[in-house]
């Protein structure tokens, strides 16, 4: 199991000074999980050389550090209390580890990405709350025997507010002030910013600050000597053997009790949850970005806790924060891990008497700052940002945890969660949209990717909202899944419904099991009859509009296949668009157009000709386009080739090796004003790109002046009221279009549709 761990010098060095660190870290923290639990104290570091050493060995992770977790002292306490013995509940523990078991061999590990992240926070924050509301009363030296501890769990069912007034009714000054100079060694510990770099276990820290005050309290002597009930008390035995007196087994005469089995299912459910969780974590933690198998996790863990419920330890889930300590710590494999777990066993077989000096306050004080973490004012504002749908399951999640119980607060939880999710479905299953084509408007439907029975009501609802002779198309391009009950309603809609209230369906992107053919049933293209009806002013709005569509990324759903095979009989253009040969000028994305509803004359610098007057005047008197539109645009090549050529002494044929592009650039040419050329070297680029632009915009007012100087046949058309012609600049860097007014006073058709 540990053949893939590099055992090289240097990585063996790094992962036992690691294991060093965590194993400091993770004493203090075995023994106040424990506390906490209301379990043994043993039991807390049994755990942590189970974890250490077997999960360890068995875990497909190289950065994850098992052992006794505080997310689970609220589950273990209440178990206890609810099966009436720690035996009964090791054999709910050692039932618990199978299950895991079987998930993991089960391939079960992805389970974790199906609960819903407001709930976990929520389950981490409600474990920070119990954590600070169990511990205040042992910071402040009220340690109660654990017989006292099950009458007040019994009393209230683990509600933490009650037992707190309760606690609350005797302080020890000694254990107090341990208690209280140890929240503050930690509170001043998170706020110094080079903790991190320091390496130092603070928990260890306040440990040995905790024994230093406990023996200088003694010396004082009177109220402020500190009795064996507020330390820690791990048993001591005069040799190794000694030690299996105090190992605790699971009481198997209690396998048919149904108790056990709720205690082991939510155990598993929860240690399994937290422990694929935490392994998601820590993977995001590792420098190197190593990922571990979740399923392998599950077993490993398993084992380790049929292990553990055997022989009297604790529940073991992997950890983050001795995950973390281990990382800064230089770690490199997972013997770093197993280390710790042997330095664990090493220092309660030899170091017992030591052990047994720490006050019960300092190790409260651990905990309590850790469920601070967890149920951290940050926490709240961050989920009240997100929105109620993550605030709500959030904050039901702890309060439901804290008043009743861990489990019934988890599944109130999810209902919550799940409800929000269902409701979201059923009231935003679609997206609609009106589309304004060339025909009329088309109310758009666009089905979600998953379409289930519970979406049926909102497209029932979208259905018949629908007005009399209206047209709708139900998109289901992007759809993977239509329930039955779904697919019903459509076809009882197309065949029925709608022929009686005068309705046109199309359809789009329907798979052919669903026994749906597509059909576009609207016109989203020119046809001689839009032709006819359209004014110059109604096109020019018309291309402002599929601009608009373009620019926000909203273009109209079209059928291009049908729109090939219903113009091939014949073309009705709208509009001529003479435009650049730039490629990021094409006249039908730049206005969401259809095939055939334009005809595009493209040359450099959008200039004209007599071949170009012929193909413009062609498109006007005989296609019957309404519309002429001059298009340049900004940082346009054939512009600035004709102003850097403007004062220099070569050709252009010179310059760029073209026999022909003289015959462009002189024209262009025509739009410089001279004076401005003649300070092209003095000007800096931004300069320079601004005269660029500012010629390129002359040059389409002088071309929209040329055609009607040039066309009788166009500017009768204009006079008639039958044609406009517009010029605009393209803005390729934003996207925008830019209007310009026409220079010839006498052009009111131009004027007015502007």
């Amino acid at each position: 199991m540990t053949s893939n761990m590099d055992l090289s010098p240097s990585t063996f060095t790094r992962d036992l000074t690691a294991g060093v660190v965590v194993f400091l870290v993770a004493l203090p923290l075995c023994l106040g999980v424990a506390l906490a639990s209301n379990a043994p104290l043993f039991s807390g570091v049994l755990a942590g050389i189970v974890g250490g050493i077997l999960v360890g060995m068995l875990s497909g992770s190289q950065s994850c550090v098992s052992g006794p977790a505080a997310g689970l002292t609220a589950v273990v306490a209440a178990q206890i209390v609810s099966l009436g013995s720690f035996q009964t509940f090791l054999t709910a523990m050692v039932i618990a580890g199978l299950i895991q078991i079987a998930l993991g061999v089960a391939q079960a590990g992805f389970l974790a990405a199906f609960f819903p992240s407001s709930v976990i926070k929520g389950l981490l924050a409600a474990i920070g709350v119990i954590l600070i509301l169990k511990q205040i009363p042992h910071v402040l030296g009220h340690d109660p025997d654990p017989e006292g501890n099950m009458a007040f769990f019994q009393r209230d069912h683990e509600n933490s507010f009650s037992e707190l007034g309760e606690l609350l009714g005797h302080i020890q000054p000694g254990s107090a002030v341990i208690g209280l100079v140890s929240i503050a060694v930690l509170i001043v510990w998170n706020q110094w910013g080079q903790r991190k770099k320091s390496g130092l276990p603070i928990a260890l820290v306040v440990v040995l600050l905790g024994i230093g005050l406990n023996l200088f309290f003694r010396q004082l002597g009177g109220r402020w000597v500190i009795g064996a009930s507020h330390l820690v008390q791990v048993p001591v035995a005069e040799s190794l053997a000694g030690y299996r007196q105090y190992f605790q087994h699971p009481d198997f005469s209690q396998w048919s009790n149904p108790a056990v089995y709720v205690a082991a299912l939510t155990l598993a459910a929860v240690a399994s949850l937290q422990s694929l969780l935490n392994l998601e974590a820590v993977d995001k933690l590792d420098p190197r970005k190593r990922n571990s198998p979740p399923s392998r996790e599950l077993w490993a863990q398993g084992i380790g806790n049929v292990v553990a419920g055997m022989i009297g330890g604790l529940p073991v889930t992997s950890v983050v924060i001795r995950s973390s300590v281990s990382l800064n710590a230089g770690s490199k494999t997972r013997l770093a891990t197993i280390i710790h777990g042997i330095l664990l066993l090493v220092s309660v077989t030899l170091l017992p008497g030591w052990l047994n000096l720490i006050p019960l306050s300092c190790l409260a004080a651990i905990l309590l700052v850790t469920g601070v973490k967890l149920a951290s004012p940050a926490l709240v504002r961050q989920m009240w940002n997100q929105g109620r749908y993550q605030f709500l399951p959030f904050a039901l999640t702890v309060v439901s945890i804290v008043l009743t119980d861990l489990l019934v607060g988890i599944l109130i939880g999810l209902a919550v969660s799940t409800a929000f999710i269902l409701g979201s479905n059923v009231r935003r299953p679609l997206r609609r949209t009106v589309e304004k084509h060339l025909g009329g408007e088309v109310i758009r439907i666009k089905l979600a990717t998953q379409v289930s029975f519970l979406n049926r009501a909102a497209l029932a609802l979208a259905l018949n909202e629908v007005p009399r002779g209206g047209h709708i198309l139900l998109d289901a391009h992007d759809t993977d899944y239509i329930d039955p009950d779904v697919l019903s309603l459509i076809r009882d809609f197309k065949e029925q419904t709608a022929p009686a209230r005068g309705v046109e369906v199309s359809l789009r992107g329907f798979r052919s099991q669903y026994e749906l053919q597509d059909q576009t049933q609207y016109v989203d293209y020119s046809s001689r009859d839009i032709q006819r009806t359209s004014t110059p002013g109604q096109v020019l709005q018309l291309l402002k509009e599929g601009h608009e569509r373009f620019r926000t990324g909203q273009r109209l759903t079209r059928d291009l296949t049908s729109q090939v095979i219903a113009t091939a009989s014949g073309q009705h253009p709208l509009a001529i668009v003479v435009s650049c040969i730039d490629s990021r000028t094409p006249a039908e994305l730049l206005f969401d157009l259809g095939v055939g509803d334009v005809f595009s004359v493209r040359i450099a610098g959008n200039i004209t000709s007599r071949k170009v007057m012929g193909s413009i005047e062609y498109g006007c008197t005989v296609a019957g386009a309404k519309l002429i539109l001059v298009l340049g645009h900004t940082r346009c090549g054939a512009v600035t080739a004709a102003v850097n050529l403007a004062c220099a002494p070569e050709t252009a044929a010179s310059s760029s090796g073209c026999e022909h592009l003289e015959f462009i650039v002189r024209d262009i040419q025509k739009s410089i004003d001279p004076l401005r050329a003649q300070n092209l070297a003095l000007m800096s680029p931004s300069e320079k790109e601004t005269f660029v632009n500012d010629v390129a915009r002359r040059n389409v007012a002088r071309v929209v002046e040329e055609i009607l100087q040039e066309s009788q046949t166009l500017n009768g058309l204009v006079q008639d009221g039958r044609l406009a012609i517009v010029g605009t600049i393209y803005d390729v860097a934003t996207g925008n279009l830019e209007f310009l007014p026409t220079a010839d006073c006498n052009d009111r058709q131009v004027v007015d549709v502007i």
